[in-house]
């Protein structure tokens, strides 16, 4: 969440409602409410439900911690910064090793997606990288 400009939930939702493509009568037959209500919490002048959040991430494809945090500013006051790792992620150790991405002339590129593969959920190795790279250069003929 880390960004120059403060963001709020209603930027947040219409920002990555319009890069969908969707409009806010869509968004609301999918999360199951009015058409005025995405456009009430995309202007503040409504604050969403746990529930709600949680349809609006998985409709919109966001983190649902993110915009819980957002639609509850005070709530990260509350609860203090996450706790830092005493080991590194695989992905901070995989990022960190210069020799690895020579070895398998990784770009940068390449590591753009990786790191958005890393989103995904926890990858217990460097090797993982390496093996979901293999299995994207093969997929896209390179």
């Amino acid at each position: 969440m880390a960004s120059s400009e403060e963001r709020t939930l209603g930027q947040v939702l219409r920002r990555r409602r319009r890069q969908l493509g969707l409009t806010q009568e869509e968004v609301a037959k999918r999360t199951k409410t009015s058409t005025p209500y995405i456009g009430h919490l995309e202007s503040a002048k409504r604050h969403p439900s746990d529930k709600m959040i949680a349809s609006l991430a998985s409709v919109l494809g966001l983190d649902s911690r993110e915009l819980f945090l957002l639609a509850n500013p005070r709530a990260q006051e509350m609860i203090g910064p996450e706790p830092e790792s005493q080991v590194a992620s695989a992905w901070e150790t995989f990022r960190n090793d210069e020799q690895l991405r020579r070895i398998h002339n990784i770009s940068d590129d390449e590591m753009e997606i990786l790191s958005r593969a890393a989103l995904l959920g926890e990858v217990r190795g460097t090797s993982d990288f390496i093996y979901i790279l293999h299995a994207i250069r093969h997929a896209v003929g390179r």
